[in-house]
């Protein structure tokens, strides 16, 4: 994935201010806020950046037992650092190639376990007390015009200004994350400006294809027309449940994904998605472990049925601007539930709603703030593996008295000067890890974020 920087032990809050400055390039403090930042341009290639800085305290909450791979009951911190290039080249009218190269430390809750809707979607799964660098995604976009006038589109991050017509085909192969292009809502898809909860992301239930940082390979082709649009995509899996390495035998491996939006046509920006997946991984049953189990008198465990296994399911969301500078969503999502969590998080239901609110109704644009519940379940075989003493990659309470998972989350980010914020984020949860003996657990947070 790229080469990797030398460790670095730890960062206080001084390197990290200024590691937030240095993103803040000059000529970044435009008059008007909302204006997209224009990066930094030379002939055919532009330059944009971020750096994120998010702190998480967890007060100590109630539980009845713990398990080997349970949140912690006591009093707990932790933290996430990432930094990341945006470059890009215009090629052609036509053709575009970006490169990311991306840096991320941080320190998960409790190893990261004990809970499925992970309270910093910005914590990186592989990432630990030294900052480690990386290639995040490395791709060509390439574009047919079909019909209507060329209309500009905007310098941003991972977007050349250009120009395209309102149909068109686009092709998009390399490495990528599959949440740029499938399920995008403008409420609710960034933990570095929005929610910051693993449910934000995406469809809890939907296993999406990534590597253990969250970045694929493969190629998505779109067709996007103001009167619908249709997406579809082929991409790598990890070769291990939640692995770093990706698996390229995509005739035999592979996540695959296709999505169709269609405006809403109320008068306001709005649509409903509708998306299907369709998983082939090396993954463990969890009926045939339980079966195992039972023969051998253990606890069932996974890793010990592994074979090659589908895993499928769909999604739907609805996205609608309700006023001006107002706005919400709504996701549910299912999958069969029969096979482990292999790209994602132990999810095998889920249901989702927010509002974000931009601060000009207040008399601060570049202000935001947003409420958001999230509801994660279990399918029956799930459930059963996990009560009998069974292990997740994240959960394992040693047994369970099963709850859905809720999470409720309030934000505000208020923006300090130029394209620096600064935001507070609170977070209650209800049975984590879906386990009715456990919890509830609150989690305190602070973000900043820079752009360029």
């Amino acid at each position: 994935m790229g080469r990797r920087a030398a460790p670095v032990r730890s960062l206080g809050a001084g390197a990290v201010i200024a590691l937030a400055a240095l993103v803040v390039a000059p000529g970044s403090f435009a008059a008007d806020d909302e204006d997209l930042p224009e990066g930094i341009r030379g002939g055919p290639f532009e330059l944009h950046g971020q750096s994120t800085y998010v702190w998480q305290y967890k007060p100590a909450f109630p539980a009845a037992y713990s398990g080997p791979k349970s949140l912690t009951p006591d009093p707990a911190t932790s933290y996430s650092l990432t930094g990341t290039l945006y470059i890009g080249a215009k090629i052609t009218d036509t053709l575009e190639f970006y490169l990311n190269p991306e840096a991320a430390q941080g320190v998960p809750f409790s190893e990261l376990q004990g809970v499925a809707g992970f309270t910093n979607a910005e914590i990186a799964r592989t990432s630990g007390p030294q900052l480690k660098a990386y290639i995040a995604r490395a791709f060509f976009r390439k574009t047919w015009n079909l019909a209507g006038d060329l209309e500009p589109e905007p310098s941003a991050q991972n977007q050349l200004a250009m120009a395209y017509a309102p149909e068109r085909v686009v092709l998009t192969a390399g490495v990528i994350s599959v949440l740029d292009i499938f399920n995008v809502v403008d409420y609710s898809r960034d933990p570095r400006a929005q929610f910051l909860n693993w449910s934000s992301l995406t469809y809890g239930a939907w296993d999406f294809p990534a590597d253990a940082r969250g970045y694929t390979g493969g190629a998505a082709l779109e067709y996007l027309s103001p009167r619908f649009s249709v997406r579809g995509g082929w991409f790598a899996g990890p070769k291990e449940s939640n692995g770093l390495a990706l698996d390229y035998r995509l005739g035999q491996f592979f996540g695959s994904v296709l999505e169709l939006e269609v405006p809403l046509g109320l008068g306001r920006p709005g649509s409903v998605q509708l998306l299907g997946f369709l998983n082939r991984a090396n993954m463990g049953s969890f009926d045939d472990a339980i079966a195992l189990g039972a023969q051998t008198g253990t606890p069932p465990d996974l890793t010990q049925v592994r074979r090659p296994q589908t895993k499928w399911g769909f999604g739907i969301t609805v996205q609608q601007e309700l006023a001006e500078n107002v706005g919400g969503y709504a996701r549910a999502a299912w999958n069969n539930g029969q096979t482990e969590t292999y790209m994602f998080t132990e999810i095998d239901r889920s249901v989702a709603a927010g509002m974000l609110v931009k601060g000009k109704e207040w008399g601060r644009p570049s202000d935001s703030a947003g409420i958001s519940a999230y509801l994660n379940m279990l399918g029956g075989s799930h459930r059963r593996y996990l009560e009998l003493g069974g292990e997740g990659f994240f959960l394992g309470d040693g047994r369970l008295n099963y709850g859905p998972e809720s999470t409720y989350e309030a934000f505000y980010s208020l923006n300090v000067i130029g394209r620096l914020w600064v935001s507070a984020d609170y977070q209650y949860q209800v049975n984590p890890g879906y386990n009715r003996d456990r919890g509830p657990a609150q989690y305190v947070g602070f973000r900043l974020h820079a752009d360029f």
